[in-house]
């Protein structure tokens, strides 16, 4: 993704001899309450202040890259927008081998940013031809790009671009990565609007209609009436963080799915795929009382559309059918969702809530909601947690002629003819 506003040149030119990269090169892990002791002894060896001062700035930001890029981030130069925009590698990785399972030896990467993308299909041995508008994040995706002989950085602007006239010629398949936020006097922000984006979506349809295998990186809140026809809707998460939205089009995408949720995890990765003649938001799921176990789905699953769908494959209904939780009555592990044990299903009252934590000396509460409008920091404050137990609460809401009564007895018990508001005392299932 290029940055949205240019970067500043000062930040990375000292950078870009043989002397900066070696300074650099030296500094050992970036500590921040170090730093005014190291700039000092620095200048007084002797090194322009410019230099220290883009060398330790330079330091900062490895340190903060390497929970996206590992080891390879102590290698690497970043600009602060390149870094917070940057693909985590190995979100990155799993877009290249894309691109290589489809056989395509010369991808382009229209918009490269700092060159995430890019070093991960160079090192699936693409012919990898990165673009970039901006000439100073340019010029850190040349340097992050140097241990890829096969790797080209262009400085160009990629709405003009004559892709046949690239280094090695026309690609074989094409890989973006808009920019989403835009840049002002007042501020940054960001936006929502798809061709509003640059370049814009049409852009990579246009270029996908011409047969081109395409990848678009979006945003995860990309809604589903803007996602094009023919194409696959992949949403990623990545240990919890719904990170992205990709659209596949043509020999990137798979055949017949039209959308799927990823969850990458410490220990691997699970993905749910719905099929493409599926119309999102409005797959039928059942609906029920709360049972034994409790599912909170991951955010991929659930910015997929395909929470019906999980439901269907864990035999769990919904509580409420507008609210992103199901339940069942026995356990069945599974990646694409966190499982809590139901304990007890309390009536949503201060006055309840607050006698069921006194009584059970809870002094660390955790407090969770969905479907309410319930602020967890004001509900804390007003149960006042005191005590050696912890708790987790979720507060949601549950459809009408639902059973509530739960394991524990809970209020009552029997069908309810509306909704209630409800807070359920969980447990997390390892």
């Amino acid at each position: 993704m290029s940055p949205d506003a240019p970067a500043d040149p000062r930040e990375i030119a000292p950078l870009l001899t043989a002397e900066g990269m070696a300074l650099l090169d030296s500094l050992g892990p970036y500590d921040e309450a170090d730093a005014l002791r190291a700039a000092s002894r620095l200048r007084a060896e002797g090194f322009d202040p410019g230099l220290v001062s883009a060398a330790l700035t330079q330091s900062r930001l490895r340190t903060r890259a390497r929970e996206k890029f590992g080891d390879f981030a102590g290698h690497m130069l970043f600009t602060k927008a390149g870094l917070e925009q940057a693909t985590r590698l190995r979100v990155a990785a799993l877009h290249a081998r894309r691109f290589a399972d489809a056989g395509l030896a010369h991808v382009a990467d229209l918009g490269c940013g700092i060159g995430a993308d890019a070093m991960a299909l160079a090192a699936l041995d693409r012919r990898v031809t990165a673009v970039e508008l901006d000439e100073t994040t340019a010029a850190v995706a040349t340097v992050n790009l140097t241990p890829f002989p096969e790797a080209t950085v262009v400085h160009a602007d990629v709405e003009s671009l004559d892709l046949a006239a690239l280094p090695g010629g026309m690609p074989d398949g094409v890989w973006l990565d808009p920019a989403r936020r835009t840049t002002s006097s007042s501020g940054t922000r960001r936006i929502f609007d798809p061709e509003a984006f640059s370049p814009p979506l049409s852009f990579a349809q246009a270029l996908a209609a011409r047969g081109l295998p395409v990848g678009v990186k979006m945003g995860p809140g990309i809604p589903h009436e803007a996602v094009p026809a023919g194409c696959e809707a992949q949403w990623v998460s990545d240990r919890g963080d719904v990170v992205e939205a990709v659209l596949w089009f043509n020999a990137v995408a798979r055949p017949g799915v039209r959308r799927a949720a990823l969850v990458l995890g410490e220990h691997g990765a699970a993905e749910l795929v719905s099929p493409r003649d599926a119309d999102p938001g409005h797959e039928e799921a059942e609906v029920g009382p709360v049972g034994a176990w409790l599912y909170e789905p991951d955010g991929a699953v659930i910015r997929a559309g395909l929470v019906a769908d999980l439901a269907r494959q864990l035999g769990a209904r919904l509580i409420h059918p507008r609210i992103a939780y199901l339940t069942s009555d026995e356990l069945v592990r599974t990646p694409l969702a966190r499982a809590y044990r139901v304990r007890e299903v309390l009536p949503h009252t201060v006055k309840v809530l607050r006698r069921w934590v006194r009584e059970h000396e809870v002094g660390t509460l955790e407090i969770k909601k969905r479907g309410t409008d319930v602020t967890p920091e004001q509900l804390r404050r007003q149960l006042a947690p005191r005590g050696p137990n912890r708790a987790t609460l979720v507060v949601t809401r549950t459809a009408p002629g639902g059973t509530h009564g739960g394991p524990g007895g809970g209020p009552g018990g029997g069908a309810d003819a509306a909704e209630k508001r409800v807070v359920l005392v969980v447990e997390t299932v390892d």
